[in-house]
């Protein structure tokens, strides 16, 4: 028998403001026991050091990445791609990755997979998802949005693109920062099907979750 081939889910982290989403979805998606390629645009390098004061750098990303997520439980099983390597392996259809998730992604992002512009390494192997059929999320992260980005979003929906804006919801009972993050970060795994236990789900019983967080039980976070 031979060796199973890795198959990691490309995580994707452009410009927008919201890194914390993408920190959520990698711990989870390595929590889950799922393999992960990193692609962190030069725009999003600046907005991890805005957001959280981290250097992301090539040369010590698995140092930089764990002090980013808070951890370092599981980054054997993460693999890390500059930007700008376009013959990097998940460019190619032959790799075989499980699926892309974008998060977040900024108007430009979301422009440039429309259009397969394919201006950077994120915008490839997006367009790359799309062509090979496999699942790919775009975690949008702006507003308000104009005409000609609600053109693109329908564009990407229509090419088979779940469109997941960075939208909390607040049924679940989430009363802090974090709970509101994992709630989105929870969304786009589920629009994936990996398991994970980030927010209490809605179960038809008005008040539920409020109760359960009152009472000290809330979802854990995977990571923490």
């Amino acid at each position: 028998m031979g060796i199973a081939k890795r198959q990691p889910w490309v995580v994707g982290v452009s410009g927008a403001s919201g890194t914390p989403y993408a920190a959520s979805v990698i711990r989870a998606l390595l929590a889950a026991g799922e393999a992960v390629d990193l692609i962190v645009s030069r725009a999003a390098r600046l907005t991890i050091l805005d957001e959280t004061g981290i250097s992301f750098r090539d040369a010590h990303w698995r140092t930089d990445l764990a002090a980013w997520l808070g951890t370092d439980q599981g980054l054997e099983d993460v693999r890390y791609w500059s930007a700008g390597d376009f013959a990097a392996g998940p460019s190619s259809g032959s790799y075989p990755a499980k699926g892309m998730l974008v998060v977040p992604a900024t108007t430009g992002a979301v422009a440039g997979i429309a259009l397969g512009l394919s201006k950077d390494l994120l915008q490839r192997v997006a367009s790359v998802t799309l062509k090979e059929r496999r699942p790919l999320v775009v975690c949008v992260r702006e507003t308000p949005l104009n005409g000609v980005t609600l053109k693109h979003l329908v564009e990407l929906d229509a090419q088979g693109a779940v469109v997941l804006p960075a939208s909390p919801g607040f049924y679940a009972g989430g009363s802090t920062v974090r709970e509101l993050v994992d709630f989105v970060a929870g969304r786009v795994l589920d629009a994936v099907g990996v398991p994970h236990s980030l927010y209490l789900r809605w179960e038809g019983e008005l008040g539920a979750a409020a109760r359960q967080s009152g009472s000290g039980g809330s979802a854990s976070a995977e990571g923490e």
